[in-house]
């Protein structure tokens, strides 16, 4: 995968634990360890984002759809 160069600030405490990582092998490099955290972060956000938008469903609204699919469902199976 091709990567784009971007430059950064970052706080000295925070550099300096992103390369106790990095010494420890935990992340290859210090791009790898940003990289990965920002994936992370996009993830739980997106989660969320998803969480919060499932909030807004009416539960009466759903369960009255699901309803009406399985009466249609239960209609067309055979008989046993």
């Amino acid at each position: 995968m091709k990567a784009a160069k971007v430059a950064i600030s970052i706080d000295p405490d925070l550099l300096h634990g992103l390369d106790r990582l990095v010494k420890a092998r935990i992340f290859r490099t210090r791009s790898h360890a940003i990289q990965t955290a920002v994936q992370e972060k996009l993830g739980r956000l997106q989660k969320s984002r998803l969480a919060r938008e499932c909030l807004k469903l009416s539960t009466r609204d759903e369960r009255a759809t699901a309803e009406l699919g399985l009466a249609a469902d239960a209609r067309e199976w055979p008989a046993y």
